[in-house]
């Protein structure tokens, strides 16, 4: 039982955490705007209803090519040869031929600006051999990153009895996309381009990539029962934005519903990087070769999702010990900076040992203890 609690509410820090409740008029049934740094959601609507994502399923097509890219499994130049399966998908496509070989770098660009079915399969079978286990991983990652509304049964989103998503677990894996592997955005920022050499023309799907301020990508879908969708994300001031709609009514109308999320979070929120405020001192080492160490702040976990104005009232507070015992290890925690506003504790970073501090060996301590007599006498 003990256990099983500790789960939950481990679980439950894991997950990203909502803001505060807004209305916003929107068209769609589900929606969620969510920050891509700290994962905090800034509006939610249904967003756990299980809905047919369309073509935004590529979102984790696209995960998990670019990790596979990443881990070296597959390459941007590695050339595809088209299967026949892949060739035969309809709805949205490139119109790859069987037989056609095609590289990694033009798959991508083909899924992420023209949404091609058939790319996405391409894309599939070069990361897992054959599209039925390439799906299969898909749903093994979406358990992974705590995406508990998912159950995918194609790449492409086309549709397809229990193949359905949440607006929560589409911004889940977005971000998941955005924020490991930026370089996605060499495709997703694409207006028009061309394949084969300049013989295929294509055109975004997106529309906000040319019409909304900052847009970084990401992915539309839609069919006759999924409606209009798009996980769309954007960037301003250093901050990046997800923001997921599902069901929308028209084409336009989701991109409508995009922008109103997108500029309450730009209008509303801006990030904070805590440093210290006042230089941190160093730390005393008790029987270390060096008699102190440097204390400095991590690089990782010290931003804040704050409403614009809310600077001016956090407060910092240092908690360091008196002393540190040799050895001391570089990146060792030896402290903690609180941040609060008010009362509320907002955020504690761990206070970091900058270098290593070996322990005094026998030889060295006493040289140090005759030292130390002689100029007592």
């Amino acid at each position: 039982m003990r256990r099983g609690l500790f789960f939950l509410l481990l679980l439950a820090l894991l997950l990203p955490c909502t803001a505060q409740a807004v209305d916003l008029e929107l068209d769609a049934p589900a929606a969620l705007l969510m920050e891509k740094e700290t994962g905090e959601v800034l509006f939610a609507q249904n967003e756990h209803e299980p809905m047919e994502p369309a073509s935004v399923t590529k979102v984790m097509t696209l995960l998990l090519t670019m990790e596979a890219i990443d881990r070296g499994a597959i390459h941007y130049d590695d050339v595809v040869t088209v299967s026949a399966y892949a060739a035969s998908m309809g709805g949205s496509n490139v119109f790859l031929a069987e037989g056609e070989q095609i590289t990694v770098e033009d798959l991508l660009k083909a899924v992420c600006v023209a949404s091609g079915n058939d790319a996405a399969v391409a894309l599939g079978e070069h990361v897992s051999g054959v599209t039925e286990l390439f799906v299969t991983e898909m749903n093994n990652r979406a358990k992974e990153l705590g995406m508990q509304d998912t159950h995918f049964v194609n790449c492409t989103g086309l549709p397809a009895e229990g193949h359905v998503t949440s607006a929560w677990d589409i911004a889940i894996m977005s971000r998941e996309l955005i924020l490991h592997h930026p370089d996605i955005r060499r495709f997703t920022t694409i207006w028009m381009d061309s394949l084969r050499g300049g013989e295929f023309q294509l055109a975004n799907t997106n529309k906000l990539i040319r019409f909304y301020d900052g847009a970084t990508g990401l992915k539309t879908g839609s069919t006759s029962s999924a409606g209009f969708c798009i996980s769309a994300t954007a960037e301003r001031d250093g901050m990046e934005l997800i923001a997921v709609v599902l069901k929308g009514t028209t084409s336009q109308q989701r991109f409508e519903d995009a922008k109103t999320l997108l500029n309450y979070g730009f209008s509303t929120y801006a990030l904070h990087r805590i440093d210290a405020e006042s230089p941190l001192p160093p730390l005393p080492v008790e029987l270390g070769a060096a008699d102190t160490v440097a204390v400095r702040l991590p690089e990782e976990g010290r931003t804040l999702l704050l409403p614009k104005g809310d600077v001016a009232n956090l407060t910092q507070e240092v908690t360091l010990p008196p002393s540190v015992a040799a050895p001391v290890s570089a990146g060792q925690t030896v402290g903690a900076l609180t941040v609060r506003s008010g009362e509320e504790t907002l955020l504690e970073i761990p206070l970091l040992a900058a270098e290593p501090v070996p322990r005094l060996r026998w030889s060295d301590l006493l040289v140090r203890m005759l030292q130390d007599a002689f100029f007592c006498v």
